[in-house]
């Protein structure tokens, strides 16, 4: 004997995102910055003790990191 559930008892399921398109936008734009590190530490020239291989790519990487931490983490 199936007994059906009335309108009123039956609740409905709401599945939200995680993630909201900003947050997806903001994580992208991160993953952009890092790529934009790593092809600054590839350089074009020979020297490898560089300002732009050894401080600003790195620089820029880590900051690419923490943005991504930043877009995960914001409601």
């Amino acid at each position: 004997m199936a007994q059906k559930k009335s309108a009123s008892t039956q609740q409905e399921v709401k599945s939200e995102l995680v993630f909201t398109k900003k947050n997806y936008q903001l994580l992208l734009i991160s993953i952009a910055i890092v790529v934009v590190g790593f092809i600054l530490m590839m350089g074009t020239t020979g020297d490898i003790y560089d300002f732009r291989r050894t401080l600003l790519a790195p620089l820029v990487v880590l900051f690419g990191f923490a943005f991504g931490i930043y877009a995960i983490l914001k409601k």
